[in-house]
């Protein structure tokens, strides 16, 4: 079945990939149409999401977040499309990193790193990063069921010089790395909903309370990397950029989870100053009605 449909898929993303940008977001904007006026595609979930976020912001300003975030998504949805066949200088062109040379500063005198960014803007576009890093770079992500498209997503990612690493073996991965004295930059996207655990980490995201993943702060502790964040910004139609700013240079000065807590609120400024460009169709706050129960254990605190 999964054989089945990749074949049925891939000639479609082919084609779209193919499209020249002006066909590619006229495209975009037929699809938008038919997701969000025809189909509602996640407009229930978008719509809880935006209002328990911004219960302070009116219906017209909530209604408004909401057409611009299905616009928004529909490009990103055809740009992932767009990366399977753009080429090193247009994705350079669109693409563009500010503050790399702190990241690879670290690298050059041997200290590997952790980069954090969310859900925001077009955050698939961080797979151009090998081109301007000064050593390899890891995305940490969650394997696809689907061998086939696993198989793509990796050749995508791989000639543009980013490297899937399965959560799995991350951490059996980085200390092979380490002992070996291989320099890597480990990149989380850390905005995820976690499974409803007893030991989870519960807080406040957006005001409302949550599980939140906490590997990449586990990790920093462990190896004592310093973490960076990403904040990917669109500039206009196809075009963003990528600030690249530190977060935490010595992990061991920071508590358990706070290093967690000083990322979340930095990704909750960055949504609060241009809303659309969240990935309001992802169900963050599915576990919300469950905080009461485990924010009373103290191992959630």
């Amino acid at each position: 079945m999964h054989r089945f449909i990749y074949l049925l898929a891939y000639p479609v993303l082919m084609g779209i990939s193919l499209l020249p940008y002006p066909l590619l977001y006229l495209l975009s904007d037929v699809l938008c149409f038919v997701l969000y006026r025809l189909v509602g595609f996640r407009k229930k979930v978008v719509r809880k999401n935006i209002a328990l976020c911004f219960p302070e912001k009116s219906d017209q300003e909530k209604a408004k977040i909401e057409r611009d975030f299905y616009a928004h998504l529909c490009d990103v949805f055809l740009e992932m499309a767009k990366n399977l066949t753009i080429s090193e200088r247009e994705i350079k062109r669109r693409f563009q990193f500010i503050g790399m040379d702190k990241i690879n500063a670290q690298a050059k005198n041997g200290q590997s790193t952790i980069l954090v960014l969310g859900h925001y803007s077009n955050w698939e576009g961080m797979l151009s990063i090998g081109y301007h890093l000064a050593c390899e770079g890891y995305g940490v992500y969650n394997p696809l069921k689907n061998k086939y498209f696993e198989k793509l997503i990796k050749r995508s990612r791989g000639k543009h010089k980013a490297y899937l690493l399965s959560r799995h073996k991350t951490i059996e991965f980085i200390n092979e790395n380490e002992s070996k004295g291989n320099v890597a930059m480990y990149g989380f996207i850390n905005d995820q909903s976690p499974r409803v655990k007893p030991k989870n980490y519960w807080r406040s995201f957006m005001g409302v309370n949550v599980p939140v993943f906490t590997g990449a702060d586990r990790l920093a502790h462990e190896f004592g990397f310093p973490i960076f964040y990403a904040a990917i910004n669109r500039v206009k139609r196809g075009y963003y950029t990528c600030t690249i700013s530190p977060l935490i240079e010595n992990p061991s000065d920071y508590k358990t989870n706070e290093i967690t807590d000083i990322f979340t609120e930095k990704l909750e400024a960055q949504i609060r100053q241009d809303p659309h460009q969240y990935l309001w169709s992802h169900n963050r706050f599915k576990h919300s009605h469950l905080a009461a129960k485990y924010m009373k254990d103290p191992t959630t605190l």
